[in-house]
């Protein structure tokens, strides 16, 4: 009774897998984004200004379909900054970001090793770019933002949600 049991399970467990994973996301849907601390050899950290939303970010986006986390970072750090990684990238952290949905996540990256050609120009979804000096970011850096740099180069604790 065991062994077929046992060959049952086997034969059907491929299709209940599949069935509880589209189950559970549409129960439990999540949204994972990427974003970037990029510093440059001066310690100075690239941030982007979006055409859709207020305040400077830290370069990134979402996660697609079959995409890793590592994968969307790059695309994104290419889309917005013309930035190609030359070296690792770390992983600082997994971050809820509530102020979007209480399903949204964003890891962190923190990224030393890189070359960009130029500064992008401006486009549809980019309306400004650069590098600042920690201690002199623009004044409309978000919250959020402000945290991450200050968890990466000061130490200060990380804190579980986005902020």
């Amino acid at each position: 009774m065991g062994d077929r049991l046992n060959r049952i399970r086997r034969k059907f467990e491929p299709l209940l897998r599949r069935f509880f994973h589209a189950y559970f996301l549409v129960v439990r849907g999540m949204t994972l984004g990427v974003r970037a601390v990029v510093l440059d050899a001066e310690n100075r950290v690239f941030l982007v200004r979006h055409s859709y939303v207020s305040g400077w970010h830290l370069p990134g986006g979402g996660v697609d379909f079959g995409e890793t986390m590592e994968q969307a970072m790059r695309r994104e750090l290419k889309e917005e900054g013309d930035i190609d990684l030359t070296g690792e990238a770390v992983l600082h952290g997994i971050f809820l970001n509530s102020h979007v949905s209480r399903r949204d996540h964003v890891a962190i990256y923190v990224v030393r090793q890189f070359r960009q050609d130029r500064l992008p120009p401006p486009n549809r979804e980019i309306s400004e770019c650069g590098f600042f000096a920690v201690t002199a970011l623009p004044e409309d850096t978000t919250r959020g933002t402000r945290l991450r740099i200050a968890e990466v180069l000061d130490g200060e604790p990380l804190i579980a949600t986005w902020r």
